[in-house]
């Protein structure tokens, strides 16, 4: 009798753990047959991004093999978007805008949780600026995950079978040229000179549509050190208010997106402030100032709705 126990006894131990691992297989066959915008649809907690989805036409985009990453905005998030923009109802809302602000949430490429890191990606949006260069969206991950600096990643690897989802809490506006130096802590030193108290509202500047688009060639932190040390000041307030507001001027080209493929050999570029500098690209791109000081492109094309930006080691001198 004893001997029969224990066969039957495994039996039975071995039975549900076949049951219990037939029935995880299948509830993880049914999340993984669902496409991002399936499970959208079935979420009640993003019943707003749905709405926006179909009144944008983007159910098929979202519906059809790929591999997409989905930044999914909640209830919550686009009812504070929706009063931030005067908008009673998503119906106020374009669809033609609200199509390239879905797009802006979307990456082309799936990107499990464990993949994302600090950095650039590009998503499948296309701006005001440029018809052949996607938005770039900085993600930030120095604690938490945060994109373009207004919205944080509060769930992450919603699986489908046709990409991930990743639910945020801030609808992600398109970024301007502003919104991109400001997100990247790389241009801290950068941002505290546009937004100095004696400089001209450089952030409505490169955050609007006159003059624009920008093109804006941006000095890392370490960039802004070099120049303190080249000039032999203490610190960023230390630099005349006509040389600063000359100088942040200097790096901006106005009426023009000049991507990478752009700055061609020898050429010159003509600055919202008035003069000068000439671009090389022999051993990467370069920026020759008025005083034949030459500058690194680290980072090239960082797109944005109304401009483009390339991080430079160097602050440009007119």
């Amino acid at each position: 009798m004893r001997n029969l126990i224990k066969p039957l006894l495994f039996s039975g131990v071995v039975m549900m753990c076949m049951t219990s691992c037939d029935d995880n297989g299948t509830e993880d066959m049914m999340m993984t047959n669902k496409t991002t915008y399936e499970l959208v649809a079935s979420d009640s907690n993003l019943t707003s991004l749905k709405s926006a989805i179909d009144k944008a036409g983007l159910s098929a985009t979202l519906n059809q093999s790929g591999t997409f990453t989905l930044f999914a905005p909640t209830n919550a998030a686009f009812s504070t978007f929706l009063q931030a923009n005067g908008y009673a109802s998503l119906n106020d809302v374009p669809a033609a805008m609200l199509k390239t602000l879905l797009m802006n949430h979307v990456l082309g490429s799936e990107m499990k949780a464990s993949a994302i890191a600090t950095g650039y990606v590009s998503t499948m949006a296309m701006g005001s600026a440029s018809s052949t260069k996607n938005i770039s969206m900085f993600i930030n991950t120095s604690s938490g995950v945060k994109i373009n600096g207004m919205s944080n990643v509060v769930q992450t690897d919603i699986d489908a079978n046709n990409g991930v989802i990743h639910k945020v809490d801030a609808v992600i506006a398109l970024p301007t040229v502003t919104t991109q130096i400001m997100a990247n802590p790389q241009f801290s030193t950068m941002v505290s000179a546009l937004t100095r108290s004696d400089m001209p509202n450089f952030t409505a500047i490169l955050s609007g549509s006159a003059n624009a688009p920008f093109t804006v060639f941006a000095p890392t932190n370490s960039g802004f050190a070099s120049l303190l040390t080249e000039l032999n000041l203490s610190a960023l307030s230390a630099i005349p208010q006509a040389t600063l507001e000359s100088a942040l001027k200097y790096h901006v080209v106005a009426g023009s997106n000049k991507a990478s493929t752009d700055l061609t050999n020898n050429i010159t570029l003509t600055t919202l402030q008035g003069t000068t500098f000439k671009i090389t690209n022999s051993g990467g791109v370069k920026v020759t100032d008025k005083y034949n000081r030459v500058s690194n492109v680290l980072t090239a094309d960082i797109q944005c709705n109304n401009g483009i930006i390339h991080a430079i080691d160097k602050v440009l001198l007119p």
